[in-house]
């Protein structure tokens, strides 16, 4: 996600005014606007848009807006002084208005359109007008571009009211849905896995609007009733917000010939997609068509790289479609996602989702949307025979680099060194698919179990602290505590045989243990701690979501036991299959 550039802050961020000056818009200034756009951005009624990269319009401004939280780790990353979040135009501008910023910002955002593959098939029935050509960002508004320490960052706003691409939707996000996207993307942070980054939160004291949801304790699988919810505004940061699907939509305009320029644009937006997210290892001399290939294997390794991230810290997205996948190669859009407590390979805490977006299939779900970026860019290269087998041979090889990714991924979950001999494979294999079916028969939490297997216990009793069905008294109980027993025995002894095997001076136990505790997690978003939070917030008391945004952004931390006794737990019962708790339907 490095996108460095020559210039630099040399000071600290403490107004607007010196936020200002490091203003940068090269999506509006290098891409081309919609020529049906209005040069003022009042351009909030649902509407089809048949060409162009973006069209320029203007946030809503949520009314009385009201500080809720900023990420003080970004801030700090930035150079920002905290204080500014508090700040009446800071909070004007991250809350809608930028009639009023100080140039060279500037008074208008943008929005943009994608097209929709699901489970690579590409889809235009969503959209209203049956074309694909209202689909985009229907209640994301870019705001600023800047370049802050030589990395160019996006800033855009999340519920920031209509845009073209509305589909007659209000435009608003809920604060419900804004907490839960501001701790899930400062915890990924944390978690060392590449997100979308959390800037600040403001909710309206006074604008509220109404959507579905559960009612109390609720068993439904989808809402149950109407609430009415207080409207918020979060500013998500990223390099940029280019989605595979943009690169879909504009492959198709190509494709089809819509326009005289289709084929232009769609070139345009794959070579600032380079200049963005992948400048640090394109050279910008090379031909399009040799830098369109490195983007395709670029691009591979990231998106390859991050689906396992995602099972290592046991996050399903939900909703994997392509304008749900950020060419970047970083976690984009946190609406239906969720972290697993049971282990379970279909886990899938969307209603919508099935199985195909379930946990352990994301890596398949990577795969289409890979096959859908391919043919993209394939667009690009028709006349480059060469190229198009190059491009041809990466996307036949994701099968393979998909599951070395998870095997390196596997192997640092369990401590391993690297698996030199055919016997330590076959050891590993047969360590790895038995865990798999005793993690479900037993059933255990993902979480805790890897975070108790890393400190390499003596025998497994500190691994039933994982286990959500914990007698000793029955004979299946018995047997199954032998089987944990037998697996925990073979573990050690491929763990063992890994670390003896590759180095002059083997690792101590304490050394193995410590690695296991970076890459397994003590904490992690269970939905039923950002539960309470929101409820909290929306009654004005934050000092939940604090607590929580402190626990999340040091996930491997051992905290004090009070945060331990607290966020370090098994899902009680009760929680079990309750609508908002253990499944929702696509956030808001």
């Amino acid at each position: 996600m490095k996108n460095r550039l020559s210039q630099k802050t040399s000071s600290t961020v403490s107004t607007l005014d010196d936020l200002a000056k490091l203003a940068n818009y090269s999506f509006m200034d290098r891409l081309n606007c919609d020529p049906d756009a209005t040069e003022n951005g009042a351009d909030h009624a649902p509407r089809q848009v048949f060409t162009g990269h973006y069209v320029p319009v203007t946030p809503t401004p949520i009314k009385d807006p009201e500080y809720v939280a900023h990420s003080k780790n970004f801030f700090s990353e930035l150079g920002f002084a905290d204080s500014m979040a508090e700040s009446s135009d800071f909070v004007r501008m991250f809350s809608g208005d930028i009639s009023q910023v100080p140039a060279p910002m500037r008074k208008v955002g943008w929005a943009t359109g994608y097209a929709l593959s699901i489970y690579g098939t590409e889809y235009t029935q969503q959209c209203p007008f049956k074309t694909g050509n209202g689909y985009g960002d229907g209640r994301a508004v870019s705001v600023l571009e800047a370049v802050i320490n030589g990395q160019r960052w996006e800033m855009q706003l999340k519920g920031g009211g209509r845009t073209p691409y509305c589909r007659g939707a209000d435009g608003r996000a809920v604060l419900r849905s804004s907490i839960r996207e501001f701790l899930a993307q400062e915890l990924m942070h944390a978690l060392r896995v590449p997100t979308t980054r959390s800037l600040s939160l403001y909710v309206s004291k006074t604008e509220k609007v109404k959507r579905p949801w559960y009612s109390p304790g609720s068993r439904s699988e989808n809402p149950d009733m109407l609430i009415s919810e207080a409207v918020a505004i979060s500013t998500r940061v990223a390099p940029s917000f280019i989605r595979v699907g943009q690169l879909e939509l504009f492959a198709r305009r190509a494709r089809k010939n819509e326009h005289p320029k289709a084929m232009e644009e769609l070139e345009k937006i794959v070579l600032h997609l380079i200049d963005r997210e992948y400048a640090d290892v394109i050279d910008q001399q090379l031909t399009t068509p040799e830098k369109v290939v490195l983007l395709a294997r670029e691009f591979r390794g990231r998106l390859t790289s991050l689906v396992a991230n995602w099972i290592r810290v046991g996050f399903c997205q939900g909703n994997f479609n392509s304008d749900n996948c950020a060419a970047g190669g970083f976690t984009l859009d946190y609406g239906p996602f969720g972290f697993c407590d049971v282990y379970n390979p279909y886990y899938q805490p969307w209603t919508g989702g099935g199985h195909h977006f379930s946990f352990m299939n994301q890596t398949n779900a990577a795969q289409r949307n890979f096959d859908s970026f391919c043919s993209a860019l394939r667009q690009l290269l028709v006349s480059q025979q060469d190229a198009l087998l190059a491009l041809d041979e990466i996307q036949r090889e994701f099968p393979e680099v998909m599951y070395a990714q998870m095997e390196t991924m596997w192997a640092a979950k369990l401590g391993l060194g690297t698996l030199n001999t055919e016997s330590q494979k076959a050891l590993y294999k047969e360590v790895l698919g038995e865990l798999e079916a005793l993690m479900m028969q037993t059933p255990v939490d993902y979480t805790i179990f890897f975070r108790e297997l890393s400190s390499i216990p003596d025998d497994i009793g500190p691994l039933k602290k994982s286990f959500y069905i914990n007698s000793s008294h029955d004979k299946d109980a018995e047997e199954m505590d032998q089987r944990w027993a037998e697996w925990l025995a073979k573990w050690k002894t491929l763990l063992n045989s890994t670390h003896e095997a590759n180095a002059t001076s083997p690792r101590t136990s304490e050394e193995i243990s410590s690695q296991m505790k970076r890459v397994n997690p003590k904490y992690i978003l269970r939905e039923w701690f950002v539960v309470p939070a929101y409820q909290q917030a929306a009654e004005g008391n934050y000092a939940l979501l604090q607590e929580l945004q402190d626990v999340m952004t040091q996930p491997y931390a051992e905290q004090s036991k009070d945060v331990e006794d607290k966020y370090y737990r098994l899902k009680p019962a009760e929680f079990f299959e309750v609508g908002g708790l253990s499944h929702l339907s696509c956030s808001s």
